[in-house]
C-alpha cells in the first residue's frame, strides 16, 4: 500500500512538472568566456553584486580576472569567501547580511556546488525574507523571483548551474536537505573550461562521478521524458570519453570542456527527472560525517545499482551502449553488469574507495530514517526501498 502511495505521488509530480515555470539559463561557453560576464551583468542593469565563493578559489587567483572586469564595468561587488563543503544555514545567513549591507542587486556564484548552493540559499532568502531556510525545505516553497543569479562553475560535477536544487546542511542536527524550486535555477551559466584545468585530481574524479550519478539516476527513474533521457545519454557518453583523461591530464582543455558540458546536461536532466536513492544516502552520509558529496555518490552508486537488480537492466544496458563498455553480442543483463563494472573500474583507476570507514553503528537507525524520508515518496526510483533495504545498503557502503 505504501509503495502504491509513493508511485501515485510521483505520477502527480511528473504530470505537474509540465506546468512548472522552467527556466533555461543563458549560456556563455568557451575558453575565457568568464571575461564576458561583467559586460552582461551591466547590460542586465545590475549595479552591485555579492560574489559567493570559497577561500581556496580566492587564494588560487581564479576570481581575479572577474574582479578586474567588474571594476572596468564599474559594477560594485563584495566577496563572501567563507563557504565550506556542504554549506550551512549559518553561512547563508552571513552572506545574506552582506548582500543587504552592500545594497546588492545580484549574486554571482563562483566555484563548485557549495558556493552555488550558498548563493541559491541567499537568493531564496531575498525572495522570501520572512521565511527561514528550513521553512523552504522541500518542493516549491520559494515561488517568488530571486535576484539575478550568475553561476560560474569551477568544477565539472554538480550541474548546479542548471538546476532547481539548493542543498544545505544543519550542523547542529546533522541534517542535509534540499530546497527545490524552479525559481532557484540560475539566470546565466558560464562554462569556461580554463577555470577547471588546475582542479586537483581527486576533485576532478569525485565531481565527475557526481555528474555521472546525476545522469544515471535521472535516466533510470520513472519520471523521465524523451528530452531528459537524451540529456542523460549524452552526458554518460561524454563522461566515459573524457573523465579519466581530465583526471590524468588536467591540462587537456578539450576534455575539461566536454566534462563541463556533461555536468550541465546531467544537471538539466535530473532537475526535471529527479535523482534517487544514491542521493538520499549520500546526503545523509554528508550530513552525519561531512563526506564530500561527489565522493559519497562515487562510492554509493555501484552498490545501489547492483541492489536494484533486474529493475534497471534495460536502462543500464542502454547506458552501457552509450558509454561503449559492452559488446553487441551481450545480453541485456550482461550489458547492465558491464556498465556497473565500468563504474567500479573508473573509480579504481582514479583511486576512489569502494566503501567509507566513517559510519558509526549507533548512527545507522537515524541515517536509515533520514534517507527514507528524503527518498520517499518524492524520488521516482526504479525500486522503492524500505528500512531493510536501506539499512543493507548503508552497511554495505560502510564496509
Amino acid at each position: 500500500m505504501y509503495k502504491l502511495y509513493c508511485r501515485s505521488f510521483q505520477q502527480v509530480m511528473k504530470v505537474s512538472a509540465a506546468f512548472l515555470p522552467w527556466r533555461v539559463p543563458e549560456l556563455i561557453t568557451g575558453e575565457n568566456s568568464v571575461a564576458q560576464l561583467p559586460g552582461l551583468i551591466t547590460k542586465r542593469g545590475v549595479a552591485s553584486v555579492l560574489i559567493i565563493t570559497d577561500k581556496g578559489i580566492v587564494a588560487a587567483g581564479l576570481i581575479d580576472g572577474l574582479l578586474e572586469g567588474l571594476d572596468r564595468e564599474k559594477v560594485r561587488y563584495i566577496v563572501y569567501d567563507k563557504t565550506t563543503p556542504n554549506p550551512t544555514i549559518d553561512q547563508i545567513e552571513e552572506a545574506l547580511q552582506l548582500y543587504h549591507e552592500k545594497d546588492c542587486s545580484g549574486v554571482i556564484a563562483f566555484g563548485g556546488g557549495s558556493p552555488m548552493d550558498c548563493a541559491k540559499g541567499v537568493g531564496a532568502r531575498v525572495a522570501r525574507p520572512t521565511k527561514c531556510i528550513s521553512a523552504m525545505r522541500g518542493i516549491l516553497k520559494v515561488r517568488n523571483n530571486i535576484p539575478p543569479l550568475f553561476a560560474v562553475p569551477t568544477t565539472a560535477g554538480t550541474g548546479s548551474e542548471a538546476t532547481l536544487a539548493c542543498v544545505v546542511s544543519n550542523h547542529q542536527t546533522h541534517e542535509k536537505y534540499a530546497l527545490m524550486d524552479p525559481a532557484l535555477i540560475p539566470h546565466v551559466a558560464v562554462l569556461d573550461p580554463l577555470l577547471t584545468v588546475n582542479l586537483p585530481n581527486h576533485l576532478t574524479a569525485t565531481t565527475g562521478m557526481d555528474a555521472l550519478t546525476h545522469a544515471v539516476e535521472a535516466y533510470i527513474g520513472k519520471s523521465t521524458t524523451k528530452q531528459t533521457r537524451q540529456w542523460s545519454i549524452e552526458a554518460v557518453k561524454l563522461i566515459f570519453d573524457n573523465l579519466y583523461e581530465a583526471y590524468s591530464n588536467g591540462g587537456n582543455v578539450r576534455a575539461r570542456d566536454d566534462m563541463q558540458k556533461a555536468a550541465y546536461l546531467a544537471g538539466m536532466a535530473f532537475t526535471r527527472a529527479y535523482v534517487g536513492n544514491v542521493h538520499a544516502i549520500a546526503h545523509t552520509l554528508s550530513g552525519f560525517y561531512n563526506v564530500p558529496h561527489g565522493l559519497a555518490n562515487a562510492v554509493i552508486l555501484p552498490h545501489v545499482l547492483e541492489y536494484y537488480g533486474e529493475a534497471v537492466h534495460e536502462s543500464l544496458a542502454t547506458l552501457a551502449e552509450a558509454a561503449g563498455v559492452s559488446k553487441v553480442s551481450d545480453t541485456t543483463e550482461q550489458k547492465a553488469q558491464a556498465f556497473i563494472q565500468a563504474i567500479k573500474t573508473l573509480n579504481e583507476k582514479m583511486d576512489t574507495p569502494s566503501t567509507v570507514g566513517c559510519i558509526v553503528e549507533r548512527d545507522i537507525p537515524l541515517m536509515v530514517k533520514r534517507a527514507l524520508q528524503e527518498a520517499n515518496p518524492l524520488y521516482p526510483v526504479p525500486k522503492i526501498f524500505g528500512k531493510k533495504e536501506m539499512e543493507a545498503i548503508i552497511r554495505r557502503i560502510g564496509g
